[in-house]
């Protein structure tokens, strides 16, 4: 387990590129937020969270509660969830735009392509700028982006 990393993994570095060479500039792990969002863009008052699936029990392929002591297991992604609702809704509280990119939108084989990921992402952080939203992409569908 004190392999698991979590920063800078392989998802946060991918959409970091693609939001780059977009010319999105971003901080990364502002602690001074609420949940020290992946990514934080503060021109456009928007951060990013990029989740792992198996870490915040996202309901995909990619999650699977271990068959061994399930009940650590249960209530370690039960915290985790129930921080990132407490981290989401606190930073909607401070007029924040939250963003989360699950893991299997990124990889698998139902992941997203890579430059259609992009262009939604720059749509929505650019044209959105103005007004708060709640977002999320999922594999499958990008239409989960939500007002």
């Amino acid at each position: 387990m004190s392999g698991i990393r979590a920063k800078n993994t392989r998802p946060e570095i991918l959409v970091r590129k693609l939001l780059h060479s977009r010319g999105f500039r971003f901080r990364l792990h502002d602690a001074s937020l609420p949940g020290k969002p992946d990514v934080v863009l503060k021109k456009y008052r928007t951060v990013i969270q990029i989740q792992g699936c198996f870490w915040h029990g996202h309901d995909c392929a990619l999650f699977k509660l271990p068959g061994t002591r399930r009940d650590f297991w249960f209530d370690k992604i039960a915290r985790n969830r129930a921080n990132d609702v407490r981290n989401s809704v606190l930073l909607r509280n401070q007029q924040w735009r939250v963003l989360t990119i699950w893991e299997c939108a990124l990889r698998g084989k139902a992941r997203l392509d890579s430059e259609r990921l992009g262009e939604k992402l720059a749509q929505w952080i650019a044209a959105q700028s103005h007004r708060p939203l709640k977002g999320e992409i999922r594999s499958k569908t990008v239409k989960t982006l939500k007002t």
